[in-house]
């Protein structure tokens, strides 16, 4: 019998391995599973890893400085009409010129503001989409003032005349507000700094030009704010459509807080028990209420009417 070691002739063969009959559970270990495929971005030679690899390289700028990049040849165009306080305007390489490319170049020097020229790339970082034209305008946090400076400034040009926004959210709205504050002789503006528009640029351009000499101030607990400026005399109209006083019959005469509801709920519940009286302006027809920053609008111009007299 072959391998038969007793048989004449044959010759054992030694190892120092040991025996070596059988696989020894290799090819059981060789068939069993790797386990979950790793994701795209994890794979050292798929197109997301060396993506990702790539933007780990770029400098990333931090999302709470503030600074905001208004893209768009329009949109720039106009905040530089409207005077927004800009630190820089990028313009890309090549870009295609036109009458709103060069007024805006002409602005902006006019203005003293920094005019870059950029790869498109670094504009296309600044968007997600990629919709900028080949311009952007960068600009600064806005400066708030303290609720407690705001009210100080407002008192030593009596009689004070104040606007609080209570969480209107659309920047187009406060905007409005602050340029109709302007119009009508009035102080400032006062909003919280949670669950409220900011000052941003589309706030700086819907004021057209009025955020550069009408204070804003932020306020950490709105209520808690207008309770301490009405114990030092001033009076808190609240603005809603379901009102209990109409706006003829509101006393204006002396230092007045208009609160201004938001756009969709109104005064909130803790906001409109702290005024001294909530009006409502009358409506002719089938409208039933105004938008937030028209309706503060005809209020001021009402109190600016009474003191006139």
């Amino acid at each position: 019998m072959a391998g038969n070691s007793q048989r004449r002739g044959a010759i054992r063969k030694t190892s120092k391995k040991g025996p070596t009959v059988g696989s020894g559970g290799q090819r059981r270990r060789g068939v069993e599973g790797r386990g979950a495929t790793p994701p795209a971005h994890m794979r050292p030679n798929h197109p997301a890893a060396k993506k990702a690899k790539a933007q780990a390289r770029r400098p990333v700028r931090r999302k709470d400085d503030g600074v905001e990049n208004v893209l768009g040849r329009n949109p720039v165009l106009e905040c530089l009409r409207a005077g927004v306080p800009a630190t820089a305007l990028y313009v890309a390489l090549g870009a295609q010129a036109d009458e709103r490319l060069s007024e805006s170049v002409t602005l902006a020097a006019d203005s003293g503001i920094a005019i870059l020229e950029v790869p498109r790339t670094d504009l296309d970082r600044m968007t997600t989409n990629g919709l900028h034209q080949g311009i952007a305008l960068q600009v600064p946090p806005y400066k708030y003032l303290h609720p407690d400076e705001l009210l100080k400034t407002a008192l030593t040009n009596p009689p004070a005349l104040l606007v609080a926004l209570d969480n209107i959210s659309d920047p187009r709205n406060l905007g409005a507000i602050v340029r109709s504050v302007a119009a009508f002789g009035g102080h400032g503006v006062l909003i919280p700094e949670r669950r409220s528009a900011s000052v941003t640029a589309v706030a700086w351009r819907t004021s057209a030009g009025a955020a550069a000499r009408i204070p804003v101030a932020r306020a950490t607990n709105l209520n808690r704010t207008l309770k301490d400026w009405a114990g030092k005399g001033v009076q808190l109209v609240g603005l809603d459509a379901d009102g209990d006083t109409i706006v003829d019959e509101v006393d204006g005469g002396g230092p007045t807080v208009v609160v201004v509801g938001s756009e969709g709920k109104g005064l909130s519940r803790l906001v409109r028990q702290s005024c001294d009286a909530v009006v409502s302006i009358p409506m002719a027809g089938a409208s039933e209420s105004l938008n937030a920053s028209v309706a503060a609008g005809v209020v001021l111009a009402e109190i600016a009417r009474q003191r006139r007299r």
